[in-house]
């Protein structure tokens, strides 16, 4: 398996395909573009029957022993084994006796069609963002311990990615972590669970600004290539080829789990900022993965929204980026979404180049096909099953009610944000799966306001608001980002 960049033009330095282990460190390809295999890997139906009684653990081995070709089956068995264990994504829910890592739960079934629940928070952060993140941690130890090399891991977070990378990567040998997230713009949870690290390879960042400011930093040291190089730059943002595929692996999972058949569909609704978790569910789809419709779930920031309703891209600046009660969708910029553009343009580096190059000067483009657009492949999204919608804070309030109420089950405000788009969509024919995002404890705030009670917390989170905190307040200043990494490295800007 090979992997080339989405803007590998005729010019491009990534123009040669890569090995797996070859972009398992890094993030941008040096033209700036995003890595794809070349080609997709197949699923035949009679794999699909066979991983039907596979642990997660065994599952996750089938699946990226289709894209890391080059690491040895031995290796990686032992790799997924050690990640996917009772240890590491412990039953965080006082009332789930399951011990499945990924448990479903059908929330409504009926004429209108059925509703299921995809619990992704049993990890150490909880949520969905540790279920790759545990993985790339060993895969980075892994790659590191071949040639005895390190890693400055540099990334950026609105919430929920910048402690699944901390945890993840604390105690790591050879790997440091310099986190940046938007200055008291998260949660106090999610703020709590990241600036309470003590551990003295984790570096926590925060940024006068939004997370577009945050991402935007990350891109432009990312395409400094002599200091990335020098500085030994890797990251663990949805950008990483490795993290989205990991991610595959649950879609494949809730498919298996919610089916009896390979004849039968599911459909897929994903609450989504930057396009990272939903693009693996385009991946599983695109490897033949009987997906019927992807359902792109937005807040009041509804950037992919607007172009899946329109064929209009139209990125928002930071001004224009609203701070909601579903912090970590507050993103106006959605980097993996170039991945699902490359499919839809037919594969053309030259075409994606030239449409992402656009959003950097006129800050998005047209593919509706209308007077003056950039093109008309808007009419071709229809065949890769998206669908999406916006939920806005009442939409929130009146869904983590409505769920409580029914069900006695307490969601987190991204999770409300999916569910109140999947009912938008429901089919009596097909079955809807809803991505759980993380446990309601870590947006309390906003649970208080819904339910007039506080969420209930997994042992061990009690007080975390109340420990230490250890971090550093920035301006989004890249010349002054690359000085801090520098000290905190021990190498020369």
């Amino acid at each position: 398996m090979h992997y080339v960049s989405t803007r590998a033009t005729s010019a491009s330095a990534a123009r040669n395909p890569q090995t797996f282990s070859s972009i398992l460190l890094g993030g941008l390809a040096p033209d700036g573009g995003l890595y794809l295999p070349s080609d997709y890997p197949q699923v035949t139906s009679a794999e699909l029957d066979a991983w039907r009684s596979l642990s997660y653990a065994e599952l996750a081995y089938e699946i990226l022993r289709k894209f890391a070709t080059d690491i040895p089956d031995a290796d990686l068995r032992a790799l997924t084994a050690n990640t996917y264990t009772a240890d590491v994504y412990r039953n965080a829910r006082a009332d789930e006796s399951s011990s499945e890592i990924t448990p479903l739960r059908v929330l409504e079934k009926g004429g209108q069609g059925t509703l299921i629940l995809q619990g992704l928070s049993n990890g150490p952060t909880l949520a969905f963002k540790d279920m790759a993140m545990q993985l790339l941690g060993n895969l980075f130890e892994y790659a590191l311990a071949q040639n005895g090399d390190e890693l400055n891991i540099f990334g950026a977070t609105s919430g929920d990615t910048g402690s699944a990378a901390e945890y993840a990567m604390r105690g790591k040998r050879g790997i440091r972590v310099f986190m940046l997230s938007p200055h008291q713009k998260m949660s106090a949870f999610q703020t709590a669970q990241m600036f309470s690290l003590q551990d003295p390879n984790i570096f926590n960042i925060a940024v006068e600004g939004v997370f577009d400011d945050c991402q935007d930093m990350v891109k432009a040291v990312s395409s400094d290539l002599e200091f990335k190089a020098r500085q030994k730059i890797g990251t663990v943002n949805s950008i990483n080829w490795a993290r989205v595929v990991a991610q595959v692996v649950y879609y494949f999972r809730g498919y298996l789990k919610t089916t009896t058949s390979n004849d039968q569909k599911v459909s897929f609704t994903v609450p989504s900022g930057n396009f990272g978790n939903i693009c693996a569910g385009h991946i599983a789809r695109m490897m033949g993965l009987p997906i019927d419709k992807l359902v792109v779930a937005t807040n009041e920031n509804n950037v992919l929204d607007e172009f899946f309703r329109t064929g209009v891209y139209r990125v928002r600046k930071s001004s224009e980026t609203y701070h909601t009660s579903s912090p970590s969708m507050d993103i106006s910029k959605a980097s993996n979404f170039e991945r699902f553009v490359y499919d839809l343009v037919g594969r053309d580096a030259e075409r994606t180049h030239a449409l992402f190059r656009k959003v950097e000067t006129h800050g998005g483009f047209d593919l509706s096909g209308g007077p003056g657009s950039d093109g008309d492949e808007f009419k071709l999204v229809a065949n890769y099953g998206f669908q999406s919608g916006t939920s806005r804070h009442e939409d929130r309030l009146a869904t983590i009610r409505s769920v409580f109420d029914d069900y006695g089950i307490t969601i987190d405000t991204h999770t409300a944000d999916g569910i109140k788009v999947a009912r938008e969509y429901l089919d009596p024919a097909v079955p809807m799966i809803v991505l759980e995002t993380a446990l309601a404890a870590k947006f309390n705030e906003t649970i208080l306001e819904a339910l007039g009670t506080d969420a209930a917390r997994p042992a061990g989170f009690e007080n975390i608001e109340s420990l230490p905190q250890r971090f550093v307040v920035m301006h989004p200043n890249v010349a002054q980002m690359k000085e801090f990494i520098a000290a905190h490295t021990g190498l020369a800007v």
